[in-house]
């Protein structure tokens, strides 16, 4: 079990020195991930993501950078809104330029790169996107209540609306020639992600 606030420390510890303020942010990100309404984007969530992180972290180029945009990339989420990763980009580079960072616009870029899942020429983009959907290559179960705490955080909605805007998501991704953009996760959860993928449509038709 990862111990996120020691890591956040940890990690903005290697260019900030003012305890205070390293202090502040975790409370900010603290109180975001724990904020009601929120069933899947958690804490949880965010250690699941760093967890598959060190599996991967000697292949990336700037692993800070992607760590920061770990933390932050759904510090702002709202179900009921299309900008999310906009926002949470937008205050993830005021914080980590607070906190003097060397390049708060990779840090952003990164997480608007979590909007639209789109393969890039940057390699730690596409490590962060992989990291992110880790969770659609999930042992069965594990997926089952993934997806189960998605239709809580969408509980505004009747089926008759949630069902068809989920089933086109999934098979948005099911129609993508891949899913994972790196060889590691690719070869890691491809399979099982298209299995669970088609399980849930199943379920929802």
């Amino acid at each position: 079990m990862i111990n996120l606030a020691s890591r956040f420390q940890a990690v903005v510890s290697n260019f900030s020195k003012d305890a205070r303020q390293i202090a502040a942010c975790w409370h900010e990100l603290e109180t975001a991930y724990n904020a009601p309404g929120r069933h899947y984007h958690t804490l949880r969530h965010i250690e699941q993501m760093h967890a598959a992180l060190d599996e991967v972290k000697e292949a990336c180029a700037d692993l800070e950078a992607i760590q920061l945009a770990i933390f932050y990339h759904d510090i702002v989420y709202d179900a009921q809104r299309k900008d999310n990763e906009a926002q949470s980009a937008m205050v993830a580079h005021k914080r980590v330029t607070a906190l003097g960072f060397k390049d708060a616009d990779k840090v952003a870029a990164l997480i608007l790169a979590t909007q639209k899942h789109e393969r890039s020429d940057d390699k730690d983009t596409n490590y962060l996107l992989d990291i992110d959907l880790n969770i659609l290559g999930a042992a069965w179960p594990q997926y089952q209540e993934y997806a189960q705490q998605v239709r809580e955080e969408y509980r505004m909605y009747p089926d008759a609306v949630y069902k068809p805007g989920r089933v086109q998501v999934l098979r948005h991704f099911l129609n993508a020639a891949y899913i994972f953009k790196t060889d590691y996760f690719y070869h890691k959860l491809e399979a099982q992600a298209r299995i669970n993928l088609q399980n849930e449509i199943a379920r929802l038709s």
